[in-house]
């Protein structure tokens, strides 16, 4: 099929082309320029360059039209800081798109819809005692981007959200999201100071798989909690320092009341600086020190996800990571894929 996707040249974006590609459709994307420095895209990827959100509806029209799939793989996450209230920003990059492209997308024909979201949206249904949507701007427009997605489904418009987690790979010119990570222990004098709890993963071509899975097997309106890997940060950070260069390097466990009073330290900043953050630190607590699992049977094998490497993925985000660091490579931030 024809499949029009919002943000190909990302992270993500660029993997679902090289998945959908490899399964015989084709592919045709809008993005933000510039390429990332050494990156690659799929050669057989039609590419244009330019921001989607000042295009008219008639524009977006004639790139949707006459395709049976499309693909949202854009937006901005809980990186993004700005003044309050800090959810008008996540409303109108996150939810504010989904209610114009869907509808543009059904006048338009397209059949199956898949839409990058967030786990954090899984774990606000699986935990209400948490009040996630309550504390958390950044998770309750992930919540609301949901539901104005899935509004949207019927019969014959299929529309999934991928609820991804830790995502670990590279693409060359293009920061890792896990510099705080490297940072971290690179800059630790001994041990890696670091709370209890642990997080689900994938690597990104686990998320082109899922992409191109919803393209092709969703059927109605699902949200999809995507997770291959779960591990405790006791367990991933060794093998991030490994790959760092400090193999020796320990994992001390601190308590939560640690965790909570770092995040005000930098909630404080926060408000001295005149901008708010998508988590509240402190309320985030139960979170980054809990075990936020999920079983790949709930979203991944649904989608046909396949086993791959994480060790392997987690090095390579890693090793990108140092040379940044080193001032080895040239980068360019993250986009919130």
């Amino acid at each position: 099929m024809k499949v029009f996707m919002i943000g190909g040249t990302g992270l993500l974006g660029s993997q679902a082309a090289k998945e959908l590609i490899e399964r015989g459709h084709e592919v045709i994307s809008i993005a933000l320029p510039p390429l990332p420095e050494g990156a690659v895209l799929p050669p057989e990827m039609k590419i244009e360059y330019g921001n989607y959100l000042e295009m008219s509806d008639e524009e977006m029209e004639k790139y949707m039209t006459g395709c049976e799939g499309f693909v949202f793989a854009a937006g901005v996450d809980e990186r993004v800081e700005g003044p309050a209230p800090i959810y008008d920003l996540y409303k109108k990059y996150n939810i504010d798109p989904i209610n114009r492209l869907l509808a543009i997308a059904k006048k338009c024909g397209v059949k199956h819809v898949a839409i990058c979201g967030s786990y954090f949206s899984y774990f606000a249904k699986q935990m209400p005692e948490l009040e996630l949507t309550k504390w958390h701007p950044y998770i309750r427009s992930r919540i609301d981007q949901e539901k104005a997605a899935l509004s949207f489904a019927d019969d014959n418009f299929d529309v999934a959200i991928l609820e991804l987690p830790y995502i670990f790979g590279t693409q060359p010119g293009r920061k890792p999201v896990w510099m705080f990570m490297a940072e971290q222990i690179v800059n630790s004098k001994g041990d890696i100071m670091y709370p209890k709890g642990g997080s689900t993963m994938v690597t990104v071509r686990q998320v082109g798989q899922s992409i191109a899975g919803a393209i092709e097997l969703n059927r109605g309106g699902n949200a999809y909690p995507i997770g291959y890997y779960n591990m405790t940060w006791a367990e991933l950070l060794p093998v991030a320092a490994k790959a760092l260069g400090y193999p020796d390097k320990k994992v001390k466990t601190i308590p939560d009341l640690f965790y909570k009073i770092g995040g005000a330290m930098l909630m404080r900043q926060q408000k001295k600086e005149g901008i708010q953050g998508g988590l509240n630190m402190v309320k985030f607590a139960p979170v980054q020190c809990g075990n936020m699992f999920i079983d790949k049977a709930e979203g991944c094998t649904k989608l046909g996800v396949k086993p791959d490497d994480i060790n392997a993925a987690i090095g390579d985000s890693m090793r990108l990571c140092k040379d940044i660091m080193d001032k080895k490579v040239n980068s360019m931030s993250m986009r919130g894929e």
